[in-house]
């Protein structure tokens, strides 16, 4: 199981070209590593738009940006086109590094039981270990006066600790 302060599991997975990218290609970096189900589904869309939003801030805090999903690389690549995407998506067909990440397991919806991506997102330290983890992630959470994104509260979490 991954843990806050262990290190993380290593992986190689093709990116949206179909050219291979590992988690050590990073070193030295931050990396927010999310795991999320399926190209062009709302939540999954947002998710990706929000991130995409903050690059430039994540950059700053040399961070890298970096989503894994079951779908195919084309898709991948297709997404990031119609959606003017700044982040690197990474193909996990076989779902090795999903399982690895406890970001694969059963899920439930009205009240059946199924495997599925958990929607779960990893801070990656710039030596390789979990400084945070989110799991059964809501991508946007409403509140009476506003809307908090998933993606800001990453941000903020690592301003907090690259200070």
């Amino acid at each position: 199981m991954v843990e806050n302060g262990k290190k993380t599991p290593i992986f190689t997975l093709p990116d949206q070209n179909n050219n291979n990218v590992a988690l050590k290609d990073f070193n030295g970096k931050w990396i927010v590593l999310y795991f999320y189900p399926k190209d062009n589904t709302p939540g999954c869309t947002n998710e990706a738009i929000d991130f995409t939003s903050l690059t430039k801030q994540f950059n700053k805090l040399n961070a890298v940006i970096i989503g894994v999903s079951p779908d195919s690389s084309e898709s991948h690549r297709k997404f990031i086109e119609k959606y003017e995407l700044k982040i690197l998506l990474l193909s996990d067909i076989k779902k090795a590094v999903l399982k690895k990440y406890g970001a694969w397991g059963i899920k439930k919806n009205y009240g059946k039981e199924y495997e599925g991506v958990i929607r779960s997102t990893f801070l990656i330290s710039p030596s390789g270990n979990i400084a945070e983890k989110w799991t059964n992630v809501r991508v946007r959470i409403k509140r009476k006066s506003d809307e908090v994104r998933h993606a800001d509260i990453v941000f903020d979490r690592l301003k907090a600790l690259s200070s």
